[in-house]
């Protein structure tokens, strides 16, 4: 790290993960950096000042995390964001080596296929500014929702919803997924090749969206208004959500109803015998 300081040695590319921690008092010194007696968010904004290309891994580097939520007294950032405002360690107007933002590989954790695709395009100097989207995350992941690819789509587009922990039906409208929020390709690129939140069972909690952490509901329960999820699917206006999800709920297929609340298939397809209209 010296021999970096000093401009003896290239550094290509700084990969941090975990908040910067300010605190106590904006000093820094709940975190100091071994062996050299400075506060580590000064010894990360010293080599970022080096580094060809700074990439956050993580929502906890990119926009503060879980310890930046409102209970904590650490005074933690992200290194280019706090919570969804620009400026965190870092000013906005910030750009490294290559003149690129930080890159925010958001997620708690992050899928290791963006980490992995992220530094392969670095590797061969094919990430530009037009690959990020607003929040500075890799459109290749951020351009997509978690809710793609979901194996509960049949009862997202019936309504058909799950009531308790354990049942098939959609977890949006009781259980808290806020998947059709979340940017990321979870469902599409699954972990190990096999898993994901949702095919779990567990709710998506949208960790690649800036403040999730910050939440005052709980992760497993869907805050509601006159018994409408608060939390609506982008880019889908409250009214034309109500209208769909009414004419949804009318049509849904005795299977489907059945099926949500139940902790394995219970009624299968019905077989189409021929002439069937």
């Amino acid at each position: 790290i010296g021999r970096i300081l000093s401009g003896g040695l290239r550094l290509d590319a700084l990969l941090i993960e975990g908040s910067v921690i300010n605190g106590p008092q904006r000093s820094g010194r709940f975190q100091m950096a071994l062996g050299f007696d400075r506060p580590m968010r000064d010894l990360i904004a010293d080599l970022a000042e080096r580094a060809r290309y700074v990439v956050a891994v993580g929502s906890c580097a990119a926009y503060g995390g879980m310890v930046s939520g409102p209970a904590s007294r650490v005074e933690a950032t992200g290194l280019q964001y706090d919570g969804a405002a620009p400026g965190g360690l870092l000013p906005p107007s910030w750009r490294s080596g290559a003149n690129l933002p930080v890159v925010n590989l958001a997620g708690c954790p992050p899928h290791p296929g963006w980490i992995g695709e992220t530094l392969s395009m670095l590797a061969e100097d094919g990430l530009t500014a037009d690959d990020l989207d607003s929040f500075a995350r890799p459109r290749f992941f951020a351009d997509h929702l978690a809710h793609h690819g979901c194996n509960r789509n049949e009862y997202y587009e019936y309504k058909a919803s799950a009531q308790a922990p354990s049942q098939q039906g959609c977890l949006m409208e009781n259980l808290g997924c806020r998947a059709t929020q979340a940017p990321g390709d979870c469902n599409r690129r699954r972990w190990n090749g096999a898993g994901s939140c949702t095919n779990a069972g567990f709710a998506c909690i949208a960790c690649t969206v800036p403040g999730f952490a910050s939440q005052l509901d709980p992760f497993l329960a869907t805050p509601k208004v006159a018994g409408i999820p608060v939390g609506l699917p982008v880019d889908m206006p409250k009214a034309w959500f109500v209208a769909l999800a009414a004419l949804s709920k009318s049509a849904t297929p005795g299977r489907v109803r059945k099926n949500a609340t139940e902790s394995q298939i219970a009624v299968p397809p019905a077989a189409r015998t021929r002439g069937q209209k």
